[in-house]
């Protein structure tokens, strides 16, 4: 082996495969272009390259070096240094949807466009929604309902030209024919209720706590308002609907009282705190009430409910419905100050309209900016101002630990208030045009003077609360946020065309009312903001492609103009045609636990009939 440890398989036995592959003359241990060659001709910096090179073309990694060899090269090539400016290529990145509010950009790409002029098609918008009005009778007539008013067509043609009819006519009893007129059962007790929130907030309260009050057989005392923070109205029952008449027209249905007796206040030490109250929850059902708070109203004689928002379900006993639906659309008449300054205000719009006008229900006003964590074009001073009514109206609620707000994705979920000057794009894209008479039923717009314009540009013939009503005729209403709320709720009411931008109790109701007082149809534009917020967010969007997308938008807002209800959603905003009230059925007796023999033999005697009506598949949401 010539003293050669080496096994016959080591690296120093073989004989490369390309001689020249490190500058190879002889193959040998000792040969002249050897590996001991090669050895001798590398520097140690070479050898260190040649190492890191193999290490990392082990490690696959040596994709890595390749931008620093190339780098390296250009240096090299270019001598060390470069002459002259570099030009880097920055790649910006586009602003998400949404991010920005683009509209002000739009209305300045469209405005030439929007100022142009559509003809006579307002007249024809407003020509088709009494065409709307003739269908809704022969769908009706064809159903052979008989809840529709008498002359129906003779009245909505009244309503249509001369429109010389009293507000208060309008609203013709049609299901007290069918009432029954039998004497009330002796009352379990007292039911008193709290109603909170704006006007129509109040109104579905009052009508639930008279639906609740039929069901236990209670007395009602009338609702009392509670003060809210965002409204800060001080105004009682019978400063926004007329007392006598609420009482009187439901005196065959449910006892009603202006305030406790007195005998019976003192029991409680003339204190209306020591009235026992039941926090009960949201939407429970009729059974509920049954089983669970008659017994304790026949116990205490007398049950307090505060707050009573949304206590009721929609789903109710037949008796239930009609008994809300008449609360709703017949007994809450506005007190008599509200309907005749209501009533001169219809007549004055209609006068300067030429016999048509349409209504805009515009929710701009500072707390509803606020509440949606929309931001809009005013920079810091909108960002501080919001944050400061917040902290005002929802103390602490949009603070909280964890929670993230995405104006971005609110604005493209449609979630965001429209301003005035979308409103303006959205109507006049529909072809309403500067000839159109628009009422405006709004509270105080948060930056009006600036906001407004852009509406009142498109529109000039624009009128609110302030310009049909002398100063001097609003001055008792100033301060008193649901009785300025009525006065715009009967001005829409009677409109021909009526325009929802955001949703809440204001457009339900009166999209309800204007079904029940046209006979199931009124025309009604609620628009899809999911869609305009897309074409509000393009500033490149041309003139033909906005419009033709917002009158698809109105096709398919008119197709859904009949509708029925669906189960389980609301009467107030989906009144069906026909509810008549039925008196209750005896049936089995009944002793209810921990309840006394006297009062055991009321509940046998009223809440058991009720309970026929109630579905098995109903069950309450939670204990009183």
């Amino acid at each position: 082996m010539n003293g050669d440890t080496s096994p016959a398989t080591s690296p120093r036995h073989r004989r490369p495969k390309h001689p020249s592959a490190f500058g190879g003359g002889g193959g040998g241990v000792g040969g002249g272009g050897g590996i001991r060659g090669a050895r001798k001709s590398f520097s140690s910096a070479e050898r260190f390259l040649y190492c890191l090179f193999l290490r990392a073309l082990k490690r696959r990694g040596w994709l890595l070096l390749v931008p620093v060899v190339y780098v390296a090269g250009m240096l090299f090539y270019m001598g060390g240094r470069i002459d002259g400016p570099v030009r880097v290529s920055v790649i910006q990145r586009r602003e998400p949807p949404g991010s920005a509010y683009r509209s002000p950009l739009v209305f300045e790409r469209l405005l030439p466009y929007m100022e142009g002029g559509h003809g006579n098609s307002s007249n024809a918008i407003l020509r088709s929604a009494w065409h709307g009005y003739e269908l809704a009778y022969i769908y009706a007539s064809n159903l052979g309902t008989d809840c529709f008013l008498e002359d129906e067509m003779s009245k909505f043609k009244e309503l249509m030209t001369t429109w010389h009819s009293k507000v208060g006519h309008s609203w013709r009893p049609c299901i007290s024919k069918k009432l029954s007129q039998e004497e009330l059962p002796s009352s379990n007790g007292y039911l008193i209720i709290e109603a909170n929130g704006g006007l129509n907030q109040q109104r579905l309260s009052i009508c639930d706590a008279v639906a609740v009050a039929r069901i236990l057989n209670a007395t009602l005392v009338t609702p009392m308002f509670h003060l809210n923070s965002v409204w800060r109205d001080k105004s009682k029952f019978g400063d926004i609907f007329d007392e006598e008449y609420f009482i009187d027209s439901l005196k065959n249905h449910v006892r009603i009282v202006r305030q406790l007796p007195e005998d019976v206040f003192q029991r409680f030490d003339n204190n209306l705190s020591s009235i026992v109250n039941l926090r009960v929850k949201a939407w429970l059902t009729s059974s509920h009430y049954v089983k669970k708070v008659l017994p304790r109203l026949l116990t205490m004689g007398a049950v307090r409910i505060a707050p009573f928002s949304n206590r009721l379900a929609h789903a109710a006993p037949s008796s239930i419905q009609g008994l809300r639906c008449m609360t709703n659309f017949e007994a809450l008449r506005f007190s008599e100050p509200i309907r005749t300054l209501a009533e001169k205000m219809v007549d004055r719009v209609k006068k300067r309209s030429g016999g048509k006008y349409i209504s805009v229900h515009l929710r701009f006003e500072e707390d509803m900016v606020a509440f949606s964590c929309c931001t809009y074009d005013g920079g810091d001073e909108e960002k501080r101002e919001l944050d400061d009514a917040r902290e005002r109206g929802w103390r602490g609620k949009f603070n909280k630990t964890g929670r993230v707000i995405k104006p971005a994705a609110i604005r493209m979920n449609g979630k965001c208030p429209l301003s005035p000057l979308e409103v303006g794009m959205m109507l006049n894209s529909m072809g309403f045009d500067n000839t159109t008479t628009v009422y405006v039923a709004a509270g105080k717009i948060y930056k009006a003077e600036r906001n407004m314009a852009p509406l009142r540009r498109l529109f000039p013939l624009l009128e609110t609360k302030e310009s049909l009503a002398s100063p001097e005729e609003l001055a008792p209403f100033k301060g008193y946020s649901s009785r300025l709320a009525a006065l715009d709720y009967t001005v829409c009411l009677l409109s021909d065309v009526f325009v929802t931008t955001q949703g809440g109790n204001f457009p339900h109701f009166l999209m309800g009312h204007r079904r029940y007082l046209y006979g199931g149809h009124a025309r009604t534009i609620k628009p899809d903001k999911r869609k305009l917020a897309r074409l509000f967010d393009n500033p490149n969007i041309r003139w033909d492609s906005f419009k033709h997308e917002v009158q698809e938008m109105l096709h398919r807002s008119d197709a859904k103009g009949f509708e029925l209800r669906k189960p389980n959603s609301s009467l107030y905003m989906f009144p069906t045609p026909d509810l008549p009230l039925q008196k209750p059925i005896s049936l089995r007796s009944h002793r209810a636990n921990n309840v006394s023999s006297s009062a055991s033999d009321r509940m046998d005697r009223w809440a058991y009939p009720m309970m026929e009506h109630i579905s098995d598949g109903h069950h309450g949401a939670g204990e009183a």
